[in-house]
């Protein structure tokens, strides 16, 4: 029997931040799909989970879990094949680590994922979108931010783990016609900004709170904006939007979206 523990620690902290260049979003999400399977397996087993073992994750056991994740915590379709994306990318690692576990691999790659209708995401009118760059507040700190951000993850039409993530030396030359974009699967890229953009960057540096943190973007207690953050005040800015555009009310204004 192989010890589950330490190839999933391997796995974690090693294989995938400095192998696969996972980004640490990636790493705390499969960290946690693996939190669930652990304390899963213990239960059904009756075991404590440093005692379980690579053989216990049989196939019939992950199929179990799959289905406790979307009827027992009422997750949906989409969240289930995340889970098992992840497992996956772990037994794909244990193909070259346990060769003794090949077949368990291959049955545990052969599970199907669901199928999952596409969802449309809204969009914005030009309207729209002007009222919500124009919604933060100019004349506070956190509104000057907010307006920074919105402006950007627009703009540059970045994600929010990339909006968040960004540090005040991602632009080169400080000059803020461009910035450096390290992406999902740490692609890099340049993109131009309007000048716009370059001048709501301009205006939230100057008010930015000094912090010991690089991060760009901090909240009202001098750390990193947290992607809950983020989304919150995205919501909040939204309402005022709607004032103007009620239009808004009826879509579901995501960072996604813009």
């Amino acid at each position: 029997m192989t010890t589950l523990a330490p190839h999933l620690t391997a796995f974690l902290r090693e294989h995938l931040p400095r192998e696969r260049n996972a980004s640490p979003h990636t790493v705390a999400t499969y960290a946690h799909c693996f939190s669930l399977l652990v304390r899963f397996a213990a239960n059904r087993l009756r075991r404590r989970p440093s005692e379980l073992c690579v053989e216990d994750l049989a196939p019939d056991l992950v199929r179990k879990f799959l289905d406790d994740i979307e009827i027992g915590r009422g997750n949906c379709a989409r969240t289930r094949n995340a889970r098992l994306a992840a497992i996956r990318a772990f037994f794909r690692y244990l193909e070259y680590q346990v060769p003794t576990c090949l077949d368990q691999v291959m049955r545990i790659r052969a599970l199907p994922q669901k199928r999952t209708d596409i969802a449309l995401i809204d969009y914005l009118t030009r309207e729209e979108i002007e009222a919500l760059l124009a919604a933060p507040r100019t004349d506070t700190i956190s509104g000057t931010r907010d307006r920074a951000m919105l402006h950007l993850t627009y703009a540059a039409g970045l994600r929010v783990s990339e909006l968040l993530s960004l540090r005040t030396d991602d632009f080169p030359n400080r000059s803020f016609a461009t910035v450096r974009i390290l992406g999902k699967g740490r692609r890099e890229r340049v993109l131009p900004l309007w000048r716009e953009t370059q001048t709501v960057l301009r205006a939230w540096i100057a008010v930015r709170p000094t912090a010991p943190t690089p991060e760009l973007f901090l909240n009202r207690n001098g750390r990193p904006m947290s992607r809950d953050g983020f989304a919150h005040r995205l919501a909040q800015h939204v309402a005022v939007a709607a004032q103007t555009y009620a239009s808004l009310l009826d879509k579901h204004v995501t960072p996604h979206v813009l």
